[in-house]
């Protein structure tokens, strides 16, 4: 029922596909991403209960408006096939550094952001936690003004884990890396909170705050001894400089909640 016509992306282990619905007229032609994804893989061989969980996990929360539907699933002896939303406008990442529509635009940085935050939320609520969070994981519509988040293949049920470096170094947490906190099991939802603070800061200062929150980064290390940093170093507003300075709260139980963090965001002058 569906061509594939395009290739939308890439990974080790599988690609992702722009498929037109063959049953669509050529007047109103019909998109969905199919991902496609190899389950028999010898080096990895947890690779297909991996897959079964991301359906799993993906499905319990595909119904929000901003976060990408899951239509359908199939699979053979080799493959699992997700039928996806297709998003036009490509992931964040796209529009952060190729079209930069949100340099100067506070207006389009709230109600963008706040969309990611009401999809975590919705995750969080329904007990999943993405574990994930970074612009290319966030896909957008043609002019990149409503988002959805997708790709649920590292997320957890657990509240808890022990799952240490999960994710891109570059967006999670401190306590995820888990060597400054003695690997300790960590909590998922502070977790994904960080990263989203990683994201806010892509997108209203163009740039990443540091390359990994540990010892060894000098920026990092910075922040640590002077937490209005952010405010000295970056193009950004004192009201933004103490947002950051809560989203990254080096202890996750003191750490601002996303209803905290979306009313802030909301009440906000300029970034």
């Amino acid at each position: 029922r569906y061509m594939l016509d395009e290739v939308l992306g890439e990974g080790t282990y599988g690609v992702v596909y722009r498929g037109l619905d063959c049953a669509s007229s050529k007047d109103a032609p019909e998109y969905r991403a199919v991902k496609i994804v190899c389950k028999n893989v010898p080096e990895r061989p947890g690779v297909y209960p991996l897959l079964q969980r991301e359906i799993e996990l993906h499905s319990d929360v595909s119904d929000h408006p901003n976060i990408l539907t899951l239509h359908d699933t199939a699979e053979s002896n080799d493959y699992v096939v997700f039928l996806l939303e297709y998003c036009p406008g490509g992931d964040l990442f796209t529009q952060l550094v190729v079209n930069r529509i949100f340099i100067g635009n506070d207006d389009l940085v709230k109600k963008v952001f706040v969309q990611m935050l009401d999809a975590v939320h919705h995750c969080h609520e329904n007990g999943i936690f993405h574990r994930d969070l970074k612009p290319e994981n966030i896909l957008c519509d043609k002019d990149g003004s409503h988002v959805y988040l997708a790709d649920f293949g590292l997320a957890t049920d657990k509240a808890l884990s022990n799952n240490h470096g999960c994710g891109t170094p570059m967006y999670i947490s401190p306590e995820c890396i888990g060597k400054r906190y003695g690997y300790a099991p960590y909590w998922t939802r502070a977790s994904d909170i960080w990263s989203l603070g990683v994201i806010l800061c892509n997108m209203i200062a163009d740039s990443n705050p540091w390359n990994h929150p540990t010892s060894k980064d000098p920026t990092y290390q910075e922040f640590l001894k002077d937490p209005f940093y952010f405010y000295r170093a970056l193009p950004i507003s004192p009201e933004a400089a103490v947002i950051l300075e809560r989203v990254f709260d080096p202890n996750p139980r003191s750490r601002i909640s996303i209803p905290e963090l979306r009313m802030a965001v909301l009440r906000i002058q300029t970034f």
